[in-house]
């Protein structure tokens, strides 16, 4: 099987939207015939990085290459970065203001689920440029 890559574009603020791309790609990892398991994985990690972007980093893409061992996902975006990582991964830690929070969102669960459901996972990042947070998935 040749790589498959999938480009998804993230609007920030866009709640209504927000989900959509996770949606996208888990029907054509369905189209794909992948495992129920890897594929409820894949589309964890991608909706939390989706939301991620769409309250702190006013959007970005996420790419996604498919091939036959792995699932690589890619968050990219150009919002202010994340000024202390380490902190950022606790759960429950969250920088999302209130009106984000009365939406039902940021309850600093994102980063932690997406490690917690990917089997590799980095996070670059810089302040004031933005973040590009690399999640890999085993197939099989």
């Amino acid at each position: 099987m040749e790589p498959v890559k999938l480009v998804y574009p993230v609007e920030g603020g866009d709640f209504i939207e927000a989900g959509e791309a996770s949606s996208k790609m888990k029907m054509t990892l369905k189209k794909l015939g992948l495992p129920s398991d890897v594929i409820r994985k894949a589309a964890i990690c991608m909706y939390e990085g989706e939301i991620n972007m769409v309250i702190h980093a006013n959007g970005g893409r996420a790419e996604v290459e498919v091939t036959l061992d792995q699932i690589v996902l890619k968050m990219i975006d150009e919002g202010p970065g994340i000024p202390d990582v380490a902190k950022a991964m606790e759960e429950g830690y969250s920088t999302a203001g209130p009106e984000v929070r009365s939406l039902g969102f940021g309850a600093g669960m994102g980063l932690p689920n997406m490690k917690r459901y990917s089997d590799e996972m980095n996070i670059e990042t810089e302040v004031g440029k933005g973040t590009v947070v690399t999640m890999k998935l085993k197939i099989g």
